[in-house]
C-alpha cells in the first residue's frame, strides 16, 4: 500500500489515479472541503480516505511507500505558522518515520524555491548550494527550508529513508486543477477565456527587448509529473532533489496560441498593462536544467507543449 499526502489535489489526483491504474492499493490523506475538490478521486478505487489530522492512523497501516504532496501551496496565504507546520514540520515528521521503518520517501518541493532565477535553476542538493538561493514568498520559503534541511541531514551522515528524492516542480498545467481557482494553471485560465467568448488577455512586458507575451516559464504537463513519480517508485537506489520541469522554457503567447489551436479558433490576444505592484518585480524566464534526473537513468523525453494543451483541451472538453 501507498500512502498520498495531497491525493485529492492537482499533481496528487492524477498520481493516485495513475497508481490504481496499475493495480496499487493507495491510501490518501487530505481534505476535501465543502467544492468539488472530491471529483479528483471520483474514479479511483481507495484503501482509505483520511483527513491531515490522522496522519498517525495513517502511518499505523503501514504504507510500502510514502509521497508527501500535501501542502499549503497558495503563494498568497500569510499565515506564517499554517504554512510552517503543514509544510515543514509534517514533513520532518514523515521524513524521520520513513527512516524509522526503512520506507521510501518521496516529496513535493517546488520551483518556488529558486526565487527570481538570478542564481539558476541548478537543482544542487548540497547545503552551500541551496543557501544561495532566496525564494520570494512564505510559501517557496516553507518548501526551501525542508529541502535545506534533508541536505542536512545527509551531509551530516544521519540515517535517512532507503530512497528519497525531492522533485521541484516548476509551472505544471493538466487535468484536475480546477479546484485551484486563482492557482490553477495558466493554460486553464486561458482555455476559460476563450471557451467564454473574451479575448485571451496577457501581461504587457515592461522590460526592453521582451515582446509582449514573450515573458516564458517551463511548462510541463502534468502527466509527466506523474511519470516521474511512476519512475522513482519503480527504481529505489534513486535518490536526490531534482527538477520537474520540460528542460524548455516557452512564452505565455506560445502557450496561449495552442489554446487557440487546440480548440480550432481563431486567435484573439489582448495585452494589458503590467500591474504596478509587479513592474520590476515580475518573473521573465524559468527553465528547468533536466540533466541531473536524467543522469540518473531517467528515460522518457518531455510531453512537447502543443502535444501536451491538445491533450489537456480534449479532456476539458469530455467533463462538459
Amino acid at each position: 500500500m501507498i500512502l498520498v499526502t495531497g491525493g485529492a489535489g492537482f499533481i496528487g489526483s492524477n498520481l493516485v489515479a495513475a497508481l490504481t491504474a496499475r493495480g496499487e492499493e493507495v491510501v490518501v490523506l487530505d481534505e476535501l472541503g465543502n467544492e468539488e475538490k472530491w471529483r479528483n478521486l471520483s474514479e479511483a478505487v481507495l484503501a482509505g480516505l483520511l483527513p491531515p489530522a490522522a496522519v498517525d492512523a495513517a502511518l499505523a497501516l503501514r504504507p510500502a511507500a510514502v509521497v508527501h504532496l500535501g501542502a499549503v501551496s497558495a503563494t498568497t496565504v500569510r499565515d506564517g505558522d499554517l504554512v510552517a507546520n503543514t509544510n515543514f514540520t509534517l514533513s520532518l515528521k514523515l521524513w524521520d518515520w520513513c527512516t524509522a521503518q526503512g520506507v521510501p520517501f518521496l516529496y513535493a518541493s517546488s520551483a518556488a524555491t529558486y526565487g527570481s532565477g538570478d542564481e539558476g535553476f541548478e537543482d544542487e542538493e548540497t547545503p552551500e548550494g541551496l543557501a544561495r538561493l532566496r525564494p520570494l514568498n512564505l510559501y517557496g520559503w516553507s518548501k526551501h527550508l525542508f529541502d535545506r534541511r534533508v541536505a542536512q541531514l545527509i551531509q551530516l551522515g544521519r540515517p535517512r529513508p532507503p530512497q528519497w528524492a525531492g522533485l521541484k516542480f516548476f509551472n505544471v498545467y493538466g487535468p484536475r486543477e480546477g479546484h485551484k481557482g486563482r492557482m490553477a494553471s495558466v493554460a486553464l485560465h486561458k482555455f476559460r477565456e476563450i471557451v467564454s467568448g473574451q479575448p485571451a488577455r496577457l501581461f504587457a512586458s515592461d522590460r526592453d527587448g521582451i515582446a509582449d507575451g514573450m515573458q516564458s516559464r517551463d511548462f510541463v504537463s502534468v502527466g509527466d509529473c506523474v511519470r516521474v513519480m511512476l519512475w522513482l517508485l519503480d527504481n529505489p537506489r534513486v535518490s536526490g532533489l531534482f527538477n520537474c520541469g520540460s528542460g524548455q522554457a516557452r512564452s505565455f503567447l506560445d502557450l496561449t496560441k495552442a489554446v487557440y489551436a487546440a480548440l480550432g479558433l481563431p486567435e484573439r490576444i489582448e495585452f494589458m498593462p503590467m500591474p504596478d505592484d509587479l513592474r520590476g518585480k515580475y518573473q521573465y524566464f524559468t527553465e528547468a536544467p533536466m540533466a541531473k534526473l536524467r543522469q540518473a537513468g531517467y528515460p522518457y523525453p518531455p510531453t512537447p507543449l502543443e502535444q501536451g494543451v491538445a491533450d489537456y483541451v480534449a479532456w476539458l472538453g469530455a467533463q462538459g
